[in-house]
């Protein structure tokens, strides 16, 4: 049985030497394997990159000039993807005025983009949530401080993100930990 597998890797190797890229070894063929799979892993991990770093569109921010947790937020949401625009105000009340955020919502700044309000630290993935599906909600808030919201990054507190409409009603958008 021995020769005849001999035979046949000498009349295989023969073949092969006769006619080259006729037939694919097996180390031919795990190396080729091996690098098929390394390029389809590398594609997706470049996909991903290029995907996070999709243009999500430009969101103006409302804040005072001297709040430093307002520029981590601000970070937060160009390291998201958005382009943001910031406009400094001595008086930040009147800007969530005319945004008609309610007052029990207020928190430190204020954040129009794509006719919605956000207002506070609402996490980059909720405003492109509600950008992409396009609900019929005014806008998302965060009141307050909370520590573990985006920018401020200081726990692992849970806290509620609000939705608000035009006429006022306030409910349970999300609740989240960190």
């Amino acid at each position: 049985m021995s020769g005849q597998r001999r035979k046949r890797g000498v009349v295989a190797r023969e073949e092969r030497a006769a006619h080259p890229g006729s037939q694919m070894t097996r180390r031919t063929f795990i190396g080729t394997a091996a690098g098929g799979t390394a390029l389809f892993v590398l594609g997706g991990v470049i996909w991903r990159r290029r995907a996070a770093a999709v243009d999500l569109g430009t969101v103006t921010v409302y804040k005072s000039p001297t709040c430093e947790c307002c520029g981590k937020w601000i970070a937060h949401m160009r390291r998201s993807g958005f382009k943001v625009e910031v406009r400094d105000m001595p008086d930040i009340v009147a800007a969530k005025q005319s945004l008609d955020v309610p007052s029990s919502l207020y928190s430190c700044h204020t954040t129009e983009s794509g006719g919605y309000v956000f207002e506070g630290h609402v996490p980059a993935d909720l405003v492109a949530r509600v950008l992409r599906e396009r609900p019929e909600i005014r806008g998302l808030a965060v009141p307050g401080m909370p520590q573990s919201a985006p920018g401020m990054d200081i726990g692992h507190e849970r806290y509620e993100v609000f939705a608000f409409t035009m006429t006022g009603v306030i409910s349970v958008y999300e609740v989240r930990s960190s």
